[in-house]
């Protein structure tokens, strides 16, 4: 291990950590990670729209690491975890409560009236600061997410609505979140409790939800199995802000890995961290003794 070195390793799950999209895995890829959030160097965080009981269920259905903190519901949610109790983060939510200027969910909720586009996912998918819709694929996003923005200034909330595609059920998600309750901000406010910086913080993710913390300026790492657009809108708002090199995008042949889900974010934590490489070269389930790690 790399004396003095901590890295605080930020992952969305769906289609990042777990091989949930149409995209093959590498074999090799979940083990690895696993033998990875062992290391006393790494604190471990979850970045998820899932709420606390999928978290749970992705944990065990993929066999991946218990982390050390979750950040769920789109970034609404705080969790420690340790020996396997999860609390939730009554400060955070602290933090993002003003937003929503006390305004119920119920309240919330009737200033969409009327908008078809808009079908209200399941309510173990809401929670008090977070509204989220279905809709279709081929909607007019820019008018209905315009729509919906000047009805909020109107009572005065100040919200963030994050439309992504769900690929599996062909459909669109749309979340209506406090401004504050953003995976980056959530990121930013776990690296502040820890004493971290962005010298030693990493996110990793694959989706139009994701971009926000992809582009922040931190460490990012978008996976190989990224769509095109994510792709294209990633790496133009990290230009436009003047750090492209904090985006790295996931190429595969890392360790004879396609770069896929956690082979993209291993891949990426060693492009960053070059000297992490040393974790993998003595690591009992890497097949490639003395293969260069840097190629």
């Amino acid at each position: 291990m790399a004396e003095g070195l901590h890295i605080l390793l930020c992952c969305d799950l769906d289609r990042t950590l777990l091989p949930n999209g149409t995209q093959p895995e590498s074999p090799l890829a979940r083990p690895l990670l696993r033998r990875i959030a062992q290391c006393s160097n790494v604190t471990l965080v979850y970045v998820s729209g899932r709420h606390k009981a999928l978290q749970q269920d992705a944990i065990q259905a993929y066999q991946i690491p218990v982390p050390d903190y979750v950040i769920g519901d789109v970034g609404t949610t705080l969790y420690s975890i340790s020996n396997n109790e999860w609390q939730l983060s009554e400060t955070w939510q602290q933090e993002i409560a003003p937003d929503w200027r006390g305004k119920t969910q119920a309240e919330l909720v009737a200033l969409f009236e009327g908008l078809p586009e808009l079908s209200l996912q399941e309510p173990e998918k809401q929670n008090l600061f977070k509204l989220s819709y279905y809709t279709p694929m081929d909607i007019d996003q820019q008018r209905l997410l315009e729509t919906m923005q000047t009805r909020l200034r109107v009572q005065d909330v100040n919200a963030s609505l994050i439309w992504s595609i769900d690929e599996a059920k062909h459909c669109g998600l749309l979340d209506v979140l406090p401004k504050d309750a953003t995976k980056s901000h959530a990121i930013y406010f776990l690296m502040k409790q820890l004493g971290m910086t962005e010298t030693n913080t990493i996110f990793a993710g694959d989706s139009g939800n994701d971009l926000t913390a992809l582009t922040s300026g931190l460490k990012a790492i978008l996976v190989r199995n990224a769509t095109d657009a994510v792709r294209a809108e990633a790496q133009q708002r990290v230009v436009e802000a003047g750090y492209p090199d904090r985006l790295y995008q996931a190429k595969g042949n890392f360790m004879g890995m396609n770069g896929n889900y956690a082979a993209g974010v291993l891949e990426g934590l060693v492009h960053f961290f070059p000297e992490t490489a040393a974790w993998f070269e003595d690591n009992p389930l890497n097949p490639h003794a003395g293969y260069d790690l840097n190629n």
